[in-house]
């Protein structure tokens, strides 16, 4: 019975922990099932394109099931049916090879279309360069406002909410010392690469994940739409602090973003070209 009580009582702290957690703004959603809430152009057609394949195979699945479930129950042997005696049809053969072939460019259209737009890096307003490292992240601004500025973006989760010893956030395990700062409805180009292992640039809300490459650098693009705190998390197993490096970005309106750049960069100054001083790669 024993046994028995301190089951039911670790099953009632699991479910009252589990419930607990809210959801986060620009980040996980408690029983999400779905894409998080997009704010880029390219998150909505990825919404998009999701949901119009999905009600497509769905379509399919429920025509092709229904004609077979009809013709077996019409034309079951109890009934009398006797089976049609041919060896081919060209009608056939031609209805179910061009059908296909519609359904499949139909989807591949609209695709196509967004593909090419995640490909466009074209006419952007700054240029971003993250490395990923064992494991953090770090951000270099190479042109537009805020041409200069370099910093570590490493998690600041307590070890004691790591552990259990203290209650855990929303935001648990996403907390970071200084979140890529970025401003609103201007187009943030994104080079990525890797000081080591393979690591993945990746945040939901903006519909993109970019690989980050030893050796390579690769590039893609986001325009967030709305102001806010948006989340992210290294999408590539690299290594036992994998689930360490979380990404955040800070969606600032231009004004206020102009005057995070002057902040900045004075303070840039005042350490002698080093900030964070306490960002430093170890």
């Amino acid at each position: 019975m024993k046994l028995k009580h301190y089951a039911t009582l670790a099953s009632a702290l699991f479910v009252s922990t589990a419930f607990a957690a809210k959801s986060l703004p620009g980040g996980p959603q408690v029983n999400g099932i779905d894409f998080q809430q997009p704010v880029t152009s390219i998150a909505f057609d990825q919404r998009w394109l999701n949901y119009m394949v999905m009600l497509i195979c769905l379509a399919i699945g429920v025509l092709v099931f229904g004609v077979m479930f009809y013709s077996v129950f019409k034309h079951r042997k109890s009934k009398g049916a006797v089976p049609a005696k041919f060896h081919e049809s060209t009608t056939v053969e031609v209805i179910w090879t061009v059908i296909p072939l519609i359904i499949v460019i139909a989807m591949v259209i609209p695709a196509t279309k967004v593909v090419l737009a995640q490909e466009d890096v074209g006419h952007s307003f700054m240029t971003v360069k993250v490395t990923g490292y064992q494991w953090k992240w770090s951000y270099d601004y190479l042109d537009g406002p805020g041409k200069g500025i370099s910093f570590y973006s490493t998690l600041t989760t307590p070890m004691a909410e790591v552990y259990g010893k203290e209650a855990k956030p929303d935001n648990y395990l996403l907390q970071v010392d200084h979140p890529l700062v970025v401003p609103v409805n201007e187009k943030v180009r994104i080079l990525t690469t890797s000081a080591d292992v393979l690591h993945g640039w990746y945040v939901p809300a903006f519909g993109v994940q970019m690989d980050a490459i030893p050796g390579a650098t690769r590039e893609t693009w986001f325009k967030a739409e709305k102001p806010g705190t948006y989340y992210g998390q290294c999408a590539q197993i690299c290594g036992k602090g994998h689930a360490f490096m979380p990404i955040v970005v800070k969606v600032l309106p231009l004004d206020q973003y102009q005057a995070w750049v002057q902040s900045t960069q004075a303070e840039l100054k005042k350490d002698g070209g080093s900030f964070p001083p306490s960002g430093a790669v170890s």
